[in-house]
């Protein structure tokens, strides 16, 4: 059996060791365009910024060690110009002599990836404008920064990488402003969450111009400029592209083969294309959310490399098939990690699923314990059957654990109560006996039993103040000094039994307190004295974090134009 493999990155590396594991007489070949394989992107802007020192680091093999543990044929700067079932054979060029010949196959295995997405504005492809997908974009891009000392750059696009970068460029003393179309970064999120995110950025001194429109780029000297709509151009030494990817999915198209979102490649569970004995995997497939069951991309390192394996299993004789994608990540901003599983809100309502969230703001790990930090998770569930549906987490400690805690909870189908019962791990340098995942539980059994009613950070604003409703901010005097919503009363929690003769009966109350731990103890208070409470999920915290963002989008100016 003689096995074709296009792309030998994630996937495409998986897959040829795995063949080569379960069947020691294949015959194994792999074209790599580009000239390096089995290496991460997640990696590449940490080469960029120093981290990591030694270009070798980037890859996970080469072609001479696969040859020597897997005996794979992996052929580098080789790229598939077609396709041709029919004759089950692939033409290939060699990019390094320009020979052009014919490669005959059993089985192929497509794992192109993605490419860089190029608008089709004017100026792309002037001097000092990169991508950042491959390590010849990585070598490209320290060569210049080594070369040129830029003092500044723009970032077009706040995904993954681009985030990565920005941190990496900050390191180097780059001045950087990101700018993109959407009104928040990174996508995973919801806009609340978003907010920690934009905080932490514009605290290092990034700058932010969100829900700005790009409209070109253009050379000016030794520099660019980045036309936006309506706005002064931006202008720095060096700009990146890092407004998303798109499937590579040329080859595919010619051949024939059913194509679905974006231009991505149909296969079934078993990563069978609609055409007999060709396989796909990775960035350049589309594959169902396991959450929603919709058709979706997702360009994750996880999800590749457990497709090549299964596309391998299924080529030796195997039954093996893939789950859909849940879409687990995680990401380091300077000192601060972000974390997502599952959907967010708005994913999840867009999917026509009625859902539900909590806010929390737990330590890290035993209050008592030194060094503890706070984090914020937000876990959304399906009203009605509980069900849990994805969760976000933003935090400095511990937030990697409680994300891929929940990550399981959602892949085994338990419901947000059910949290509660999990058996975690506790000692006071790393969790509290009451872990954040148990009391995201214990919050959702709460709301499923009647215990207390929420209102959210959206919902302050259209709150009554024409005294048909009572506000009260139960935290501290020195807190509710240093901030609080309009038309808050302040009434400590633990003197609120002593006031209890002065809340007007028959009006609804609504509690904030600094995290909502204080305003759900005053809502079971007040509940259990006839009185109809709500509180604010994720408390004064999360609701200055929002309205502090709102106000810095609306202040924020262009690289080099701040007061």
């Amino acid at each position: 059996m003689k096995v074709v493999i296009v792309g030998g990155v994630a996937g495409g590396a998986t897959a040829a060791a795995r063949l080569r594991r379960l069947d020691e007489s294949a015959e194994i070949v792999v074209f790599e365009r580009s000239g390096y394989v089995s290496y991460a992107n997640c990696g590449l802007p940490y080469y960029i910024g120093g981290v990591i020192t030694d270009r070798a680091e980037l890859t996970l093999q080469t072609p001479e060690s696969f040859w020597r543990r897997f005996r794979v044929d992996m052929r580098v700067r080789h790229e598939v110009t077609a396709i041709h079932p029919d004759t089950k054979t692939v033409d290939v060029k060699n990019l390094a002599t320009g020979e052009v010949f014919a490669e005959s196959y059993d089985k192929l295995i497509l794992s192109p990836g993605a490419r860089p997405t190029q608008p089709a504005l004017p100026g792309v492809g002037i001097d000092r404008l990169f991508t950042l997908r491959t390590v010849e974009d990585t070598l490209k891009l320290r060569e210049f920064i080594e070369q040129h000392h830029p003092r500044s750059a723009v970032l077009a696009g706040g995904g993954f990488i681009g985030i990565e970068l920005v941190e990496n460029l900050r390191d180097l003393g780059l001045d950087v402003t990101v700018v993109q179309r959407p009104k928040q970064l990174l996508n995973p999120l919801d806009a609340d969450m978003a907010a920690f995110l934009h905080a932490q950025l514009r605290e290092k001194g990034v700058k932010l111009m969100l829900g700005r429109t790009v409209e070109g780029f253009a050379a000016d000297g030794d520099r660019v400029n980045v036309l936006i709509k309506d706005e002064a151009p931006l202008t720095a030494d060096m700009v990146v592209l890092a407004i998303g990817v798109t499937p590579d999915t040329a080859l595919a198209k010619d051949a024939g083969l059913e194509l679905g979102i974006k231009g991505s490649i149909v296969v079934n569970d078993r990563m069978e294309t609609s055409v007999p004995d060709i396989y796909a995997v990775g960035d350049a497939v589309q594959v169902k959310h396991s959450v929603t069951g919709q058709d979706a991309l997702l360009s994750l390192a996880g999800p590749a490399n457990k497709q090549g394996r299964i596309a391998a299993d299924n080529i030796c004789g195997g039954d093996s098939r893939y789950l859909g994608s849940q879409g687990s990540s995680v990401i380091k901003v300077f000192d601060m990690t972000i974390a997502a599983t599952g959907v967010n809100e708005k994913t999840a309502r867009q999917a026509g699923i009625d859902c539900d969230k909590v806010f929390l703001s737990p330590m890290s790990h035993a209050g008592y314990y030194p060094g503890g930090k706070v984090m914020t998770m937000k876990v959304v569930f399906e009203k009605g059957t509980y069900r849990l549906l994805g969760a976000q987490i933003v935090g400095y400690e511990g937030v990697d654990k409680r994300i891929d805690v929940l990550a399981t909870a959602i892949h085994a189908g338990l419901t947000g109560p059910q949290l509660k019962d999990l058996d975690l791990a506790y000692a006071p340098p790393y969790s509290s006996a009451k872990d954040p995942v148990n009391m995201a539980g214990f919050m959702i059994e709460n709301l499923s039993r009647g215990l207390v009613e929420q209102f959210f950070p959206e919902d302050v604003d259209a709150l009554p103040r024409d005294g048909s409703a009572t506000l009260l901010d139960v935290r501290t005097p020195g807190e509710y000094a240093a901030g609080h919503a309009e038309g808050f009363v302040n009434l400590p929690v633990d003197d609120l039994r002593e006031h209890l003769a002065e809340i007007p009966a028959g009006k609804p109350v609504y509690l904030i307190c600094q995290s909502a731990l204080r305003s759900y103890i005053a809502c079971r208070i007040l509940s259990q004295h006839g009185l109809r409470c709500s509180h604010l999920s994720g408390g004064w915290r999360l609701y200055e974090a929002v309205m502090r963002d709102r106000a810095a989008a609306q202040e924020a100016l262009p690289c080099g134009m701040e007061k």
